[in-house]
């Protein structure tokens, strides 16, 4: 890791998802900082940033099988600020773990896709 990057986790604990991300940092050893985003909800402008390192829409981000998108009607919403809105309102309907470093993130399932990250975070 570069002195003055970390590796950041968007980490909810009661996801099997997550939780598997962390077991697989913690056994290849690599230091990284956890944010429960459930208590430290995202704003609109760290989603934009997030969907930006991901390359990404923020519908792709969306967890469309949660109950709470339907109840909202999120599946018609074609405005993409709207969808931010409502990630930023509701952060159980943001897809999980995302694991960021520098100008780069992945969404990590499975787990092993963070060696992306990790390959670009030697040196």
């Amino acid at each position: 890791m570069k002195e003055n990057e970390s590796l950041v986790v968007w980490h909810n604990p009661r996801c099997s998802k997550s939780r598997n991300a962390i077991k697989y940092l913690d056994e290849k050893g690599v230091r990284y900082t956890v944010r429960r985003y459930l208590e430290d909800v995202p704003s609109k402008e760290e989603l934009r940033e997030v969907l930006k390192k991901l390359g990404i829409s923020p519908r792709e981000l969306m967890r469309s099988k949660e109950k709470l998108y339907r109840e909202l009607g999120l599946k018609n919403v074609e405005d993409d600020e709207k969808l931010i809105e409502a990630m930023a309102e509701h952060p159980r309907l943001i897809e999980r773990p995302i694991v960021l470093y520098g100008d780069k993130a992945v969404v990590a399932r499975p787990e092993t896709k963070i060696d992306e990250i990790l390959s670009m975070s030697k040196g």
